[in-house]
Parts: structure tokens; C-alpha cells; sequence
């Protein structure tokens, strides 16, 4: 399962993300989206979980807690929608 975790404090790196996760269940990946331009985290995040009890569990318990002084917002990630092509003004 893929988990959304979005109002990340601006330092969280990857490690730390899984490390948090890591305390429900076996967290196969974890990674923080950055800007492309400027590699600044955007402030959220994807965790993925290959059994799906223990990402419920993870998203149950980390769901509003705590972290850096920001509470986090966690669920189940939607997929991504599909978007029109950007129009340019240029």
C-alpha cells in the first residue's frame, strides 16, 4: 500500500520518514517529493508498505501526530489524476 503523508516539516529527509513508519511495519520505500528546480522539500511524502494491516496501522497512529512541530496529515495515496498539458502565456 501506498501511504500520502503531506504537512512534512521542511527537513525530514527520506531515512527519517521510513524510521518513523518503520516502528508499524516493514516499510518497503520512503521518499519526500522535492521541488525540481530548487530540491526543496514540498512538505509531504510517500511511505510504501507491502502489508496492507500494518500501513492501516501506520496510518491510524500517525495520522495527526506530532513531528517537527507540524501535524501530519496521513492516508491511503490516490492515484494520480490526470492532468491537461500546461497552457503558456509565453
Amino acid at each position: 500500500m501506498e501511504i500520502y503523508v503531506g504537512n512534512l516539516p521542511w527537513s525530514v529527509s527520506d531515512q527519517e520518514l521510513a524510521d518513523a513508519f518503520g516502528a508499524y511495519g516493514n516499510v518497503e520505500k520512503a521518499s519526500i517529493i522535492s521541488d525540481r528546480h530548487s530540491g526543496r522539500s514540498k512538505g509531504f511524502g510517500f511511505v510504501t508498505m507491502n502489508d496492507d494491516d500494518e500501513a492501516n496501522k501506520a496510518i491510524e497512529a500517525m495520522n495527526g501526530t506530532d513531528m517537527g512541530g507540524r501535524n501530519l496529515k496521513v492516508n491511503e495515496a490516490k492515484p494520480r489524476e490526470d492532468r491537461p498539458p500546461r497552457q503558456s502565456d509565453w
